[in-house]
């Protein structure tokens, strides 16, 4: 069980990681994506902080501060319903997958972080 709780982890940690850069950056795709759902520019910087601390928090559950992990895996379910919900909002449905897959990754962080 922990293998899969490590590999599960390690896979939402850089994904996240790598979508808070993107959104500290302002990537292109972000900016685009971002003014098709209806997210305020000025909003970036705040929601690629959720991600990064989200990322951040389950390295820690993941080296030993269990939780702090489960802690952080339900803070980006809550994050990645909303953004699913934006994209619902706003009629993209185009392009759901993403923040759908990122969904995914850390509710099965929340469920694995638990049973472990």
């Amino acid at each position: 069980m922990f293998t899969a709780y490590a590999i599960t982890t390690a896979v939402t940690i850089l994904a996240n990681a790598g979508i808070a850069l993107a959104d500290l950056l302002r990537a292109g795709f972000v900016l685009a994506n971002s003014a098709e759902v209806g997210v305020p520019r000025a909003w970036l910087p705040w929601l690629g902080a959720l991600k990064a601390a989200g990322a951040a928090g389950l390295l820690l559950g993941l080296v030993g501060v269990p939780v702090i992990g489960v802690a952080a895996a339900t803070g980006l379910v809550l994050f990645f319903v909303g953004a699913v919900a934006a994209h619902i909002r706003a009629r993209v449905y185009y392009n759901i997958a993403f923040p759908g897959t990122y969904l995914a990754l850390a509710g099965a962080c929340l469920v694995l972080a638990v049973v472990r």
